[in-house]
């Protein structure tokens, strides 16, 4: 059996639960959710990275779809909001590939019925509005983690890509972290500046997640995990996504667009501009500076890394599909990680350490996360603390 056909072999017993992916954004950005303008039961290769097909191809057997709103966008609570309304509308449209989930229980149900799992994660604190009733709001439509901060710093915490501002998190981002314990609601760190990892992990008495973050001392890049926050994943129990965005994952990768990035600000726009004058610009740069190109190699080097610091039970994997516009070669869309599990192989790595990574620790840190909220809930009442009552 070659090492592919064994992956293959192994991810139909020990799926991989992906811990980020955003469909849901790229369906409202294409078709405004209109699922009949792109039903993803075909394949679409040519306009997403998922659809049904390629997902069944890749072993996934759950996935955290990303309800995210841009930090900046108008109205993010509503927009949150019709987020997860896209969510619930897959999961209607297409009930015998997706089984909606909410608890560590829920997944192996699904798993057991051959279906995928879907759960939702709300990618940054601008999501709440500084509101700890919005975050219970939240919970309550089924969303089971939500990452402290995206690309810009929220009022109680600091972002790993903006200017710090309350050097870590605030007294009421410790409160958030209190309540979404008590709710049990994961914790996630990607996206947060590392003295906002630090704070979390010296606040919570759960066990946290990266939902999709790789490790920084293979990439230097901000949004990558220190090896002092990898050491002390297993103090608490948490889990730490490798994420597949070739920028966040290959040092040539984050020096070419940092050159890219200043290339459009040189000529007086902003480096996130997708304007018509943008891309023109970034055609030509990239003719005269051909991008660098990750592979599944560069995953698996931060995988062995990480497994090195951190530990093989503290291990998961979020690919960010549909959320970046570039792909490391193998890894080109979701039917891709029996590719990435063949390299481990390759490797050395067990089926053991394989279904650990794909499947168990995923699981395990949800249930997890539900022990301690049972707990805190026996002895706490919701919180009704204000950024204003802590902070202000």
């Amino acid at each position: 059996m070659s090492e592919l056909e064994a992956a293959r072999e192994l991810l139909r017993e020990f799926p991989v639960v992906d811990g980020h992916n955003d469909l849901p954004w790229a369906l409202r950005e294409q078709v405004h959710y209109d699922l009949d303008a792109l039903d993803i039961a075909g394949d679409h290769p040519d306009r997403l990275h998922t659809d049904l097909p390629r997902l069944r191809r890749g072993g996934v057997g759950a996935q955290y779809w990303s309800v995210y709103v841009p930090s900046d966008q108008p109205e993010p609570v509503a927009a949150t909001l019709e987020q997860i309304d896209c969510v619930r509308e897959l999961l209607a449209r297409y009930p015998a590939d997706l089984a909606p989930a909410l608890t560590a229980a829920d997944l192996e149900t699904a798993r057991a019925e051959g279906r995928i799992a879907s759960l939702m994660g709300a990618e940054g604190g601008h999501s709440i509005a500084n509101s700890l009733g919005t975050l219970r709001g939240l919970y309550a439509l089924g969303v089971r983690y939500m990452t402290l901060t995206h690309n810009d710093n929220v009022d109680w915490a600091d972002s790993a890509t903006d200017e710090p501002n309350v050097g870590g998190l605030s007294a009421f981002g410790r409160e958030v972290v209190h309540e979404m314990n008590r709710l049990g609601m994961l914790v996630d760190l990607s996206h947060v500046a590392a003295t906002t990892m630090r704070d979390a992990l010296d606040t919570s008495a759960a066990p946290v997640i990266f939902s999709h973050s790789s490790a920084r001392a293979v990439c230097d890049h901000p949004r990558n995990i220190p090896d002092d926050v990898l050491e002390r994943l297993p103090a608490n129990g948490g889990v730490a996504m490798v994420t597949f965005v070739p920028k966040f994952v290959l040092q040539a990768a984050v020096d070419w667009t940092a050159a890219a990035d200043e290339n459009l600000r040189a000529h007086g726009l902003h480096h996130l501009d997708t304007s018509p004058e943008a891309m023109k610009l970034h055609r030509a740069f990239e003719q005269r500076t051909p991008r660098p190109v990750a592979t599944v190699a560069t995953v698996a080097d931060h995988l062995d890394h990480m497994r090195e610091v951190a530990g093989i039970d503290h291990l998961g994997i979020g690919g960010d599909y549909d959320g970046t516009a570039f792909t490391p070669d193998g890894l080109d869309d979701v039917s891709g990680y029996p590719n990435l599990v063949a390299e481990l192989l390759d490797r050395g790595w067990s089926r053991p350490d394989l279904a650990k990574l794909t499947w168990q620790n995923a699981v395990r840190v949800l249930g997890a996360a539900e022990d301690v909220a049972r707990d805190l809930q026996a002895v706490r009442g919701p919180s009704h603390a204000t950024i204003e009552s802590l902070d202000g």
